[in-house]
């Protein structure tokens, strides 16, 4: 919107406007009214959740320590989510798409982790909704996404090819075969390709949810992995940085890049609330909202593949349960950790909370520095 007004009409007749045709000017911008958006208007909307009695129940099997923060103001996602998509609207091009997918991807898993929430408010109980009706409506969700990608596909506009990190020149495609045109063989070909997308997101989107259980972890995490991605977005766009780098050039994901800025400036916000001891917690509303936005950004510009490294502690955490679980149910009640996600096990080993969130967040920038360098290293 303000891109619209200060460039587009307002820079033909001042020039000093020219500035804001620059992506890293507008990232920065966004970024800034990220932060002041979340530090302006999170004291007002912690009070309104206290007012409404919206507190966070704590799960009976959990580590006893976390007894406490029973009644602790939750859904605070919501501040996120408004910190995200205003400056994204303001300064982003609105009339390239891959910013239209960003933010409705993320409206979408914001809603659903608004759903979960409110129903655990109505019912005062850590249950909302079932783990069933939580994925039908995630892959419902990251099924739209993949079909607007392959719209843009066949116009030209977006590619169904991997980007396979170390390996240049491997770049598989996942269509099957040759495009079929009649109704039905059309989708049978690009099946694979929507199947991915729709497990890549979804499952990115619960890792970050899964992540969310100490102050300010899922949070931290969440600032370092969307730091990475504005760097990927950025150079994927840049027509000198792609091509030095040999990376498949993607004029309209640059734009993306006000997005990433956003979600850095969003979650820096909403730590400062966050951080231990917490004011608020972020709840479903804001942990599915941003494993949705971070996959839905690397699956744009191409870099699934590096979502294990982008998000490294996410994946960790998510993986943890997975085996968990399975050793649970396969080994006779056996388990491999002390309790899942693993920053419980580092809880009950004796690890104070805020040490398991340091050396997390150290962690997730080691992951993260990792996915920058396999940039170069092709």
């Amino acid at each position: 919107m303000l891109y619209w007004l200060l460039y587009q009409k307002l820079y033909p007749v001042f020039r000093v406007f020219r500035i804001f045709r620059y992506l890293t000017f507008r990232c920065v911008f966004a970024s800034l009214t990220a932060l002041l958006i979340g530090l302006l208007i999170g004291p007002f909307v912690i009070k309104r959740l206290r007012e409404f009695q919206i507190g966070q129940y704590i799960r009976d099997e959990g580590p006893e320590s976390h007894k406490k923060k029973t009644g602790t103001p939750t859904m605070g996602g919501v501040l996120i989510c408004i910190s995200i998509l205003v400056p994204t609207l303001l300064w982003s091009d609105l009339s390239n798409p891959f910013v239209w997918i960003a933010v409705l991807s993320t409206a979408a898993f914001a809603a659903i982790g608004f759903a979960d929430d409110y129903i655990k408010v109505i019912h005062k109980q850590n249950q909302g909704l079932t783990g069933r009706q939580k994925l039908f409506f995630q892959f419902f969700a990251s099924f739209a996404v993949a079909c607007v990608l392959v719209w843009m596909q066949t116009r030209g506009m977006y590619s169904t090819r991997l980007v396979v990190p170390f390996l240049k020149r491997l770049r598989p495609d996942l269509i099957i075969g040759a495009i079929h045109h009649t109704h039905g063989l059309f989708w049978v070909s690009y099946l694979p390709f929507v199947l991915f997308v729709m497990l890549v997101i979804s499952f990115s989107s619960n890792a970050v949810n899964l992540t969310d259980g100490l102050d300010g972890l899922a949070i931290g995490c969440t600032i370092i992995a969307a730091g990475a991605l504005a760097v990927l977005t950025y150079v994927s766009g840049h027509v000198v940085f792609s091509d030095y780098l040999e990376l498949q050039r993607m004029p309209m994901a640059g734009e993306l890049t006000i997005f990433c800025g956003a979600m850095v400036g969003a979650s820096i916000g909403f730590l400062w609330y966050n951080a231990h001891p917490a004011e608020v917690f972020m709840g479903d509303v804001g942990s599915l909202a941003l494993g949705g936005a971070i996959s839905t950004v690397a699956v744009l510009i191409k870099q699934e593949l590096l979502l294990p490294f982008i998000g490294g502690v996410f994946i960790l955490e998510a993986v943890s349960v997975m085996l968990q679980v399975g050793s649970y149910k396969l080994r006779g009640g056996k388990r491999i950790f002390r309790m899942a996600p693993l920053h419980h096990h580092f809880e009950l080993a004796g690890w104070s909370e805020s040490k398991v969130i340091a050396r997390f967040w150290i962690l997730a920038l080691v992951f993260a520095l990792f996915a920058l360098t396999t940039l170069k290293l092709r």
